[in-house]
């Protein structure tokens, strides 16, 4: 059975954030290990458009080409009534 992490706003926002920062590369080096132990790692539609909508506010772009990069190489789970319904039930 392959082990799901759900990425919240808050890991992303720290994956997103400038790699110079601790916390940020503390949450990098904690995905990549996930990565590496072959985790399933997912991003839901609603946490990438809440933390792009502030990036874009507060315009950091480097973090909205980091968020895009990220979202590339996961899952990306779409917002659909089931998935709404099951993050409910979480």
């Amino acid at each position: 059975m392959t082990l799901t992490i759900v990425l919240d706003t808050g890991p992303l926002g720290l994956l997103t954030a400038p790699p110079r920062r601790p916390e940020a590369r503390a949450c990098s080096l904690w995905l990549a290990d996930l990565v590496a132990a072959r985790c399933r790692i997912v991003i839901p539609e609603i946490a990438d458009y809440e933390l792009r909508r502030e990036l874009l506010r507060a315009d950091k772009t480097s973090s909205v080409q980091r968020l895009d990069a990220l979202a590339q190489a996961t899952e990306y789970a779409p917002i659909t009534t089931s998935v709404r319904r099951r993050a409910a039930d979480l």
